[in-house]
C-alpha cells in the first residue's frame, strides 16, 4: 500500500476507535493520549510495512515513535491526575461536536506526519546520512530536549504546590517553550527529508507549517494565553512576566521596568 494512503487510513482508524470509546464512556482520559498514540501507531505501521527500506529512510519514523512514547506517557500521567479536560466541556455530551474533534485530530496527524511518510515514499535510493540528515537530526534532538525539559520544569512547579504561572528556567525565556520545542523537532524532520524530496513529495513542508500554525494561532498558545489571562490577568506580576517574556521563541527576558523588582 502507498505509504501516504497507509498513513491516512491508519490515522482515521486509530482516531475512530478512540472516539467510539471516549463517546461511549464520556471520558477525557484518552483524549490527549490518543494524540501521541496516533503518531506512535502510524509510525509503527509505516516501519513494519517498509522494513525493506533504507535505514536512513526510516529514521524519521523511529524518532517520531520515540517522541510520541515520551509525550504520551507525560500526557496520560497528567490526565490521570486532573481527571477532566475542560476543553471538551461544551462537546463531551454532543456526539457531533465530539466527533469533529477526533476527525480534525486524524487530519492533523496525517498532515504533520507528511515529512516522515515522504522520507519512506521517496524513490531516492540508496539513502545516506548527509548534511541535511545530520542537521535535521540535531534540530530534532534540540527540540525534543527543550520540550522534555520544559514539561519536567512545569511538572516540578505544580508538584511543589506553587500558585500562578511558572516563570523560571526555560519559562523565563519563553511563555511556551514546550510548544517551541515541538515545532522545532518537526522542522528538523522536514529538513532531514529534504534530500529525498522531489515533485509531489515537497507537499511534506505542510507538516511543520501546519503544526507551527496550529500551536501559534489555533489550539495551542491562544487557548492557554486566554486561560492564563482569565486567571491571573489582574496580577501585576503576571502582566510584568508577559511584558518581559517572549511568547514563543526563547529569548533573553526584556529589562524590568523602573520601579519593578527583577
Amino acid at each position: 500500500m502507498n505509504p501516504f494512503v497507509l498513513s491516512a487510513v491508519a490515522a482515521v482508524a486509530i482516531n475512530g476507535i478512540f472516539f467510539a470509546y471516549a463517546a461511549l464512556r464520556k471520558t477525557d482520559v484518552v483524549t490527549d493520549l490518543s494524540y501521541s498514540l496516533s503518531f506512535a501507531l502510524v509510525s509503527a505501521v509505516l516501519i513494519l510495512r517498509n522494513l525493506g527500506a533504507s535505514p536512513a529512510a526510516l529514521v524519521p519514523a523511529v524518532l517520531t515513535l520515540l517522541w510520541a512514547a515520551r509525550l504520551g506517557s507525560y500526557l496520560f500521567t497528567r490526565i490521570i491526575k486532573i481527571k477532566v479536560d475542560h476543553r471538551f466541556d461544551d462537546k463531551r455530551d454532543d456526539p457531533w461536536k465530539f466527533a469533529s474533534f477526533w476527525s480534525l485530530q486524524a487530519v492533523a496527524v496525517f498532515v504533520i506526519l507528511l515529512p516522515v511518510v515522504a522520507s519512506i515514499a521517496s524513490s531516492v535510493s540508496p539513502r545516506s546520512f548527509g548534511t541535511f540528515e545530520i542537521v535535521g537530526m540535531v534540530l530534532w534532538l534540540v527540540g525534543f530536549v527543550i520540550e522534555v525539559e520544559a514539561d519536567a520544569q512545569k511538572s516540578a512547579f505544580k508538584k511543589a504546590g506553587r500558585s500562578g504561572v511558572i516563570t523560571t528556567g526555560l519559562w523565563s525565556w519563553s511563555r511556551h517553550p514546550n510548544y517551541f520545542g515541538e515545532s522545532l523537532l518537526w522542522w528538523g524532520l522536514f529538513l532531514y527529508a529534504v534530500p529525498a524530496l522531489s515533485g509531489f513529495l515537497w507537499i511534506s513542508v505542510l507538516g511543520p507549517v501546519f503544526i507551527t500554525v496550529l500551536l501559534l494561532f489555533v489550539s495551542g498558545i491562544p487557548l492557554l494565553e486566554k486561560s492564563a489571562d482569565a486567571k491571573y490577568g489582574s496580577d501585576p506580576a503576571y502582566q510584568e512576566y508577559k511584558r518581559r517574556t517572549s511568547i514563543f521563541l526563547p529569548l533573553p527576558p526584556r529589562p524590568a521596568e523602573k520601579g519593578t523588582s527583577k
